[in-house]
């Protein structure tokens, strides 16, 4: 497919006329897709697309497009040029955008990573052979993704890998389940086997009489998952540079007013870490990492090239929603197996549902949750934790209310599928915590 784009770029350079240009982005997968209930195969099949995006530029106007391709140049060059024919009709009409910034220095790149999956039918055998005896919900996402990026200064660029999401539920009853994620790209048959251990453990945990607690602030440990929810909320705006000089992120009050984190919070965008390109769809090469929150004080933030221009700042490739796409949180002291002695008498939150902020400017969130949570007392599981409502502050609970963060962490795949499937990721603890306050 490299060849491919390369010889589409050429196509449309070779095409422009006077002081036209152009950028294009390209992207494309051959994925296979397996859907599970009851612990059976409920579909199945075998997505293979591709789509490029064409940016045509003449001064300061431009304006883009997107079409579906059928993988052969004979056969999409048609498409192209009426897609080139569309857009240099439009131009003439389009107000000029002070804000422009296009990548004039050439910098090509080129990844590709063999796949290392086995095929999805060894990973399925090994699912229905483990869900053997329960009931099983979930799908799986597996193959290579393929991004592409190409100008008319010459620059080319190319990413390939091959990553797998597993998602899936142990149910139990009502609302009662266990909910599992597994990602990568490298498949551990025996990663695999301890994380169905774990949550068929706690699965059995579940039959036991669920509890509700009255509302208050407890001691509490968050998984990784339910801590991604949390921190996934920076990328509503909160460490978007622009949102920042215009006062409407959540964090504002980290650079205006000097609040920090406890100095336990260290996170970045890491690049090589993840599994997204590292260029985006303007040309601009990503740094290998960008300092966000450095032991618990704001230190960067996500720039994009139209916030780089209006600003006068130097961009470091961020999208246009200007959200990590690589999160990196480091971890901290606490092994994972001391974390419920460590705990002592709270809530384990497995999982946590229905983010939303109940006062952006303070950073305050509320939320629920959900699946399989549980009553801790002395350092062991007593019962399943009847779902609840939680209302608190960011500044606060990754403040003075953090104990402690674990060594290891854990890699979270974006399992979004809608249209393409999503390449952004998160490596993140889990998380001890004191006074989590919840409200109903």
């Amino acid at each position: 497919m490299k060849t491919y784009f390369y010889e589409l770029a050429d196509f449309v350079g070779a095409r422009l006329q006077g002081s036209e240009q152009y950028q294009c982005w390209y992207s494309a997968e051959a994925s296979d897709f397996v859907r599970f209930n009851r612990s059976a195969i409920r579909q199945s099949g075998h997505v293979r697309q591709a789509a490029l995006t064409l940016h045509l530029i003449d001064g300061r106007r431009h304006g883009s497009a997107t079409a579906a391709l059928a993988g052969h140049l004979e056969a999409d060059s048609a498409t192209i040029e009426q897609l080139i024919a569309t857009l240099r009709a439009q131009l003439p009409d389009l107000p000029e955008d002070p804000h422009l910034l296009v990548a004039t220095e050439v910098h090509s790149t080129e990844f590709i990573e063999p796949s290392r999956l086995p095929e999805a039918a060894a990973i399925v055998d090994q699912v229905l052979r483990a869900a053997t005896g329960v009931d099983l919900v979930g799908i799986l996402a597996m193959g290579p993704m393929m991004r592409g990026f190409a100008n008319a200064a010459g620059q080319r660029n190319w990413h390939q890998s091959a990553t797998f999401n597993l998602g899936w539920s142990l149910y139990q009853s009502r609302d009662k389940a266990v909910k599992c994620a597994y990602a990568g790209s490298d498949w551990s048959s025996l990663e695999f086997a301890a994380k169905m251990q774990d949550a068929t453990t706690q699965l059995a945990l579940l039959q036991r009489p669920p509890v509700t607690v009255k509302p208050g602030a407890y001691r509490a440990f968050l998984t990784p998952t339910a801590l991604q929810e949390i921190i996934g909320m920076f990328n509503w705006d909160g460490l978007s540079e622009k949102s920042l000089r215009t006062h409407q992120s959540s964090l504002r009050r980290m650079r205006d007013d000097g609040v920090r984190l406890n100095p336990a919070i260290t996170l970045c965008e890491d690049t090589p870490g993840g599994v997204a390109p590292g260029f985006g769809a303007d040309g601009f090469i990503k740094p290998p990492r960008t300092a966000l929150i450095e032991q618990g004080v704001l230190t960067g933030s996500m720039i994009s090239p139209r916030t780089a221009m209006e600003y006068g700042l130097v961009n470091n490739g961020a999208g246009s929603g200007e959200a990590m796409v690589s999160m990196d949180l480091a971890g901290g002291t606490l092994p994972m197996a001391n974390a419920l002695a460590e705990l002592g008498t709270g809530i384990f939150v497995s999982n946590l549902w229905y983010l939303n902020f109940s006062d952006r400017a303070s950073c305050r969130i509320t939320g629920m949750t959900r699946f399989a949570t549980f009553w801790v007392e002395d350092g062991e599981i007593k019962a399943p934790l009847n779902v609840m409502r939680f209302d608190e502050s960011v500044f606060r609970l990754l403040g003075d209310k953090l104990l402690a963060l674990t060594t290891e962490r854990e890699l979270l795949i974006d399992s979004d599928s809608w249209g393409e499937r999503a390449n952004g990721s998160a490596r993140l603890p889990g998380a001890l915590v004191k006074d989590f306050m919840f409200v109903l």
